[in-house]
């Protein structure tokens, strides 16, 4: 008789599994003991690679904000917002998860980069400027995510918001056309 095959998975295999149950059933139902199951190991080996759910979640919203491009000063705001929104909107639940970690795991991000990058260096307060803009976007992502969900699940009418041209694609950029404009340094007194 020939003894089973362990498998023996890393973090960010773990991650990846993690974010595609993400995708499938959504934040509620991504628990430690799914994601164990899913990977055919005992819920308490995943905390070999990860101190708690919390630990996971991290990894998943990094995962989930890769697929920004690098920060780049010649991106305008607009652009960089879309591309943290479309990140976010990616993934079932994507700007839950993110906003989880930023609540939990204050400072930095590499949205938070993309998004500082966009702005003018010579913005004084510029790290809380993309800190406002993150929480906005963040917000506006949740949001919507939200409106998905009722669409699905038949407790919501949103034709003509969630597309590209609709009523909420209109409220984000009219939010970061006002938070850019008020990212402009002032003008150098006379």
């Amino acid at each position: 008789m020939t003894p089973a095959r362990t498998v023996r998975h890393d973090r960010d295999h773990i991650v990846g599994i993690a974010l595609d149950l993400l995708d499938r059933y959504g934040l509620p139902d991504l628990t430690m003991r799914r994601l164990a199951a899913e990977l055919d190991v005992q819920a308490s080996a995943l905390y070999w690679h990860f101190d708690s759910k919390q630990d996971l979640l991290a990894a998943v919203s990094d995962r989930i904000l890769e697929r920004l491009p690098a920060p780049s000063p010649t991106a305008d705001l607009l652009t960089a917002a879309r591309g943290v929104r479309d990140a976010l909107l990616a993934h079932r639940d994507g700007a839950e998860v993110v906003m989880s970690s930023a609540a939990l795991r204050p400072g930095p991000s590499r949205a938070h980069d993309v998004i500082r990058a966009a702005l003018p260096e010579s913005l004084p307060a510029a790290d809380l400027g993309a800190a406002a803009v993150l929480q906005f976007i963040l917000g506006h992502a949740t949001l919507v995510q939200q409106r998905m969900h009722g669409e699905s699940h038949g407790a919501a009418a949103t034709s003509g918001v969630l597309d590209e041209v609709g009523e909420d694609a209109a409220v984000f950029e009219a939010g970061i056309g006002l938070l850019s404009r008020g990212a402009r340094p002032a003008p150098a007194p006379h």
